[in-house]
This record gives structure tokens, C-alpha cells and sequence, in this order.
């Protein structure tokens, strides 16, 4: 950890945990915005970890994860430094929009500029001030728009650092992602930064299940880089990797009704779903093309040719991972009693 810490001009010192406002912009009327974050730093030395959520402004269970990590009481005897960013994109999530007032998405804008479009100008904001700082990071998202994910990381697995970090994570899928250009992945991987994308639920609203598995996959991490104390006899889950995955396409437009919902166990050949024209008759049927595991779904019926209908992901043993999923589910709900 390095001696002198200081976000947004704000020096934060050993055994101190601030609330800082980094100013981004402002609105047409001149109100300021500004990115909120939370630093909470030990008096002990160790990493130093960023959680961010709502790159994309309309998705909130990020959001809530964040603040459910910052009420943890095990956080009072951590090591090294917690920088927490409930809310990246400010302008998309008081718009309840993906993206920011230009329409690019910020996930596609790092690592930014001073001088560039607003987005490229907040990106540049959260690398010199976020990830600059940081040594170990995990953002996390959910499904665009009218699309619902199953709780899932990506990572580039080729790096043996972020591929142990997400077998830490515990989530049973992990998919394999190719970094894209401009996305914050890229960027910290540029700067050395092992880096965890999350993935679960959708848009605009909030899943209890999701949340969970986010904060306790969240604090995994933080123990397994020993910033809290690891769980002695802790129960670890089997992780499994895919390595390809593939969006399903509506073969025409019309009405589209599933059969199968996210983390369903699927065999080459099976009807998945159909598209249907007003009057209830079919128009094309969607069957999976190999054996696999639904990780996202389309939950909006109305659907035109094209459209991406469903995202398949293929494992060397898919009844395990479906195994292992129910388990998840089984220790979510338990957990909703405990």
C-alpha cells in the first residue's frame, strides 16, 4: 500500500474512512454531478481494491451490493484499502439509462481523455482517480435492457492472477471473455490490475439471489488477497470455465414465449422457446444447437428477426454446473431466513 492516499484532492490517511465527491460535470442548469465514492483504509498495509457498479446507469443491483459491503462489519478488522464506487455513470443511473446524455456507453470510453466526449471525460476521471490507485478490482453489472443474466464472472482466464481470483469469486460459471476495446477490463489490464466483471440479473431492477452471490463472492476475494481474516473449514464451490458461449437469434418477428429460463440445463435439439405471429399460430421455433447452460435470456416477447433470444454456454460437464447451480439456489434461499 503506498503511504500517501489521496482521491478526488482528498488525502485519506491510515486507519480512515472518508466520503469524497469527484466532480465529473454538471447538468444544463449548472447543478454539479459528481461521481460518490467511499474509501475505507487500514492501519494495517494490503491491497488496495476498487468495487464498482452502474458503468451502465440503468443496473442497480451493483449498486446494492456495494452499499451491503460497506455495512459489513468485518470490514472494521481489514487490511489494506477498500475504494467503493456505488454509482459510476451518475448521468445514466438518475436517467435510468445504459448510457450517458451522448449515448455512448461508458463501458466502451476507457480509458478516456480530458478533452474527449463526456464519456471518455468520466472515464478518464475514475482511471487517474479509481483505478490508478488500486491494485485489484471487480466492477459489477447485470443484463442490458429487457435481458436477464445468470450470476456469472467474466474474466480473461489466460492470466493466472484474475483466473484465481475468479475461481475465489465462487460463482459456478465463469466465462471466458475476450476483452473488448475501450472496456474498463481493458484498461486495468493495461496498468497491471487483476480485474473481476459480474454479471446477474437485469436492468432497472433488483435480485435478492444476485445481490447475495455478489457480496459474498465480493468478500471471498477479500479474504483469498488477505485483506479480511479467511473462514476457517470454509466450504468451497467447484468452479467450471467456459470457454464458448453463443446468442440465439430470432428466426422472424413476432411474439416470443421461452420454455426455458436462465441456469436451465439444455440438451442439443431441445425447444427452447417460439416466436408466434397475433393471431397465436407459429411462426419459427428456437432449439438449442449443442448441450449447454442458459446464462441469459431475452424477457421482452415482443421480438424482431434477428434479435438475440438466449446465450448459451457450453462446458466439459454441463451436469455438474447444473448441479452446482442448484446448490446456489438452495444456500440463496436458505440464506433468506438466516
Amino acid at each position: 500500500m503506498r503511504s500517501r492516499l489521496k482521491i478526488g484532492g482528498v488525502l485519506i490517511k491510515k486507519g480512515e474512512r472518508k466520503k469524497i465527491k469527484l466532480a465529473v460535470s454538471n447538468l444544463y442548469d449548472g447543478t454539479d454531478l459528481s461521481i460518490p465514492v467511499e474509501v475505507i483504509r487500514s492501519k494495517e498495509d494490503g491491497p488496495v481494491l476498487f468495487i464498482s457498479a452502474s458503468i451502465h446507469g440503468d443496473e442497480v443491483n451493483g449498486t446494492e451490493i456495494v452499499s451491503r459491503i460497506l455495512k459489513k462489519r468485518a470490514l472494521k478488522k481489514m487490511k489494506g484499502t477498500l475504494i467503493a464506487v456505488p454509482i459510476v455513470n451518475v448521468f445514466g443511473f438518475n436517467m435510468l439509462s445504459r448510457y450517458l446524455p451522448d449515448r455512448r456507453d461508458l463501458n466502451r470510453s476507457f480509458p478516456g481523455s480530458t478533452t474527449g466526449s463526456l464519456a471518455s471525460r468520466l472515464a478518464n476521471v475514475f482511471m487517474k482517480e479509481i483505478v490508478k490507485n488500486s491494485t485489484h478490482g471487480i466492477d459489477f453489472h447485470t443484463g442490458a435492457i429487457h435481458r436477464t443474466n445468470l450470476s456469472q464472472i467474466r474474466a480473461c482466464i489466460s492470466d493466472p492472477e484474475t483466473k484465481q481470483l475468479a475461481f475465489e469469486f465462487g460463482v459456478p460459471v465463469v466465462l471466458n471473455s475476450n476483452i473488448r476495446d475501450g472496456s474498463l477490463r481493458e484498461a486495468a489490464r493495461r496498468k497491471n490490475i487483476p480485474m473481476l466483471l459480474f454479471e446477474g440479473g437485469e436492468a432497472l431492477r433488483l435480485d435478492e439471489r444476485v445481490i447475495k452471490i455478489g457480496v459474498h463472492g465480493c468478500l471471498s476475494v477479500m479474504r483469498s488477497i488477505g485483506m479480511l481474516v479467511k473462514k476457517k473449514n470454509a466450504e468451497r464451490r467447484e468452479v467450471f470455465v467456459s470457454w464458448d458461449s453463443q446468442w440465439l437469434r430470432s428466426p422472424v418477428s413476432g411474439l416470443f414465449r421461452t420454455l426455458k429460463d436462465v441456469g436451465t440445463h439444455i440438451k442439443e435439439g431441445d425447444l427452447l422457446g417460439v416466436v408466434k405471429d397475433q393471431f397465436g399460430n407459429s411462426m419459427g421455433e428456437i432449439r438449442a444447437p449443442f448441450e449447454g447452460i442458459i446464462v441469459g435470456l431475452l424477457k421482452l416477447p415482443l421480438v424482431n428477426g434477428g434479435d438475440a433470444l438466449y446465450h448459451i454456454a457450453s462446458f466439459h460437464n454441463t451436469r455438474k454446473v447444473q448441479k452446482s447451480l442448484k446448490q446456489v439456489d438452495e444456500d440463496m434461499f436458505q440464506s433468506f431466513y438466516d
